[in-house]
């Protein structure tokens, strides 16, 4: 741990540093009963973000929680990703609401709030950027706020893959908390790069690149979207099927009332298309339900590639590891309609896709009440959880046939590059 203080590259901080060799002690190895808090271990992790720890106490913190498996707690997963959005870029939230009210996108049980779909990462499948697409297939339908950064342990991250799209890609730099209200005024898609909106996470960069394990920060991005006061909707890959439930509960804690955290039995990170994948999904229950708690129940359930009417596929037809000028082709002919309707990564996509309108409650449109905006008979049949998962696949189908995602994605490319600087 001391040669982190003399790595190259890393400039000597002037801020005064704060010791928490105290909590570091009680951490590790965990006492019984446990005499710490999670408030404790959220406020040393918010000291990260304000460069007031050391790199060694910073890697110290890390490994503690790691391998005393504090960082499988949902409390402390719930803490410590309030303290991260809490060192966040503020963004005006009501300012924001506003213009997204004011798209008037309410479908169903979607009342028109942002969504999000992202992953953990960590799953070591590289398969294609399922997540990052299933966003922009979404916009279609949502309002959709895509949290994401550059690839940690794959070959192709979210903002690799859109840096590489052809003939121009976005300028995601430039979506800031100033430009942010603008963007929505244009297109139904933002993709929120992660270094932009946390720029405390520099501090930490160099320490877990040097770990090589799997740290909290892993588990932290998902629930760290920058605008989570107004994500209305949301699904989460989890790359470890014992992290389900204990994420589920962390969103709960967070406030989410409407979410689905997946993970394939192959441990990967998305609704997997070579066979089962385990959810666990929160749902606000009716008023006449509620029973003086927050109104929000989990339900445990599984599903498979037939649950949404499609063949299962071997993820080796869909991880194909390659890098992201590569990917991007993938994605700029998938949003144009060009791949087979057949193909392994459309269908892998296709699902995701369906998972994040059936979780927001586009899905559940009553036809006699109101007419869908989108052709075709509505697919009321409803399979695993009680979601309506073959209807989700009809509209994600309907997204990339009709051009209705590939103008929602042109419009962001548009509207992202006309900011200066």
């Amino acid at each position: 741990m001391a040669q982190l203080a003399m790595m190259p590259g890393v400039e000597p901080s002037q801020t005064p540093k704060i010791s928490i060799t105290p909590l570091l002690k009680r951490l590790w190895p965990k006492s019984q009963p446990p005499h710490v808090t999670a408030d404790e271990i959220a406020l040393a992790v918010s000291h990260i973000f304000s460069d007031q720890l050391s790199l060694v106490q910073t890697g110290a913190l890390l490994t503690a929680l790691h391998f005393a498996e504090w960082d499988l707690q949902a409390d402390v997963i719930a803490k410590c990703a309030q303290a991260m959005r809490a060192a966040a870029v503020p963004v005006d939230l009501e300012a924001l609401d506003e213009m997204v009210r004011e798209r008037r996108r309410e479908r169903g049980g979607y009342r028109g709030g942002l969504c999000d779909v992202v992953g953990t990462g960590g799953d070591d499948h590289s398969t294609f950027n399922i997540s990052t697409t299933a966003s922009i297939l979404a916009s279609a339908l949502l309002v959709v706020s895509k949290h994401g950064n550059r690839a940690a342990t794959s070959k192709s991250g979210a903002a690799d893959v859109l840096n590489a799209m052809a003939p121009t890609p976005p300028n995601i730099a430039a979506v800031t908390p100033q430009t942010l209200r603008e963007v929505y005024q244009k297109t139904n898609y933002a993709f929120l790069f992660a270094p932009v909106f946390h720029p405390g996470m520099k501090y930490v960069a160099t320490v877990r690149k040097e770990l090589g394990w799997r740290t909290i920060f892993n588990l932290l991005g998902p629930l760290a979207n920058p605008v989570e006061g107004l994500i209305e909707a949301r699904v989460i890959g989890v790359a470890r099927r014992e992290l389900g439930a204990t994420f589920a509960e962390a969103l709960r804690m967070g406030g989410s009332r409407k979410a689905l955290v997946v993970c394939g039995a192959e441990d990967l990170d998305e609704i997997s298309c070579a066979g089962p994948t385990f959810c666990w999904r929160l749902t606000e229950k009716v008023p006449s339900q509620r029973d003086g708690t927050d109104g929000v129940e989990m339900d445990h359930f599984t599903l498979s590639p037939p649950d949404f009417g499609l063949p299962i596929h071997p993820l080796s037809e869909v991880a194909p590891g390659r890098m992201p000028h590569e990917n991007a082709v993938i994605l700029s002919k998938l949003l144009q309609n060009q791949l087979d309707p057949e193909d392994p990564i459309l269908h892998f996509v296709l699902m995701n896709t369906a998972a994040l309108f059936v979780v927001a409650g586009v899905c559940d449109t009553n036809p006699d009440s109101h007419p869908s905006s989108v052709p075709g008979a509505i697919l009321a049949e409803r399979g695993p959880g009680g979601g309506r998962w073959k209807e989700g696949v009809r509209l994600a189908r309907w997204a990339v046939e009709s051009g209705a995602a590939w103008r929602s994605w042109s419009s962001f490319v548009q509207v992202s590059n006309s900011f200066e600087g």
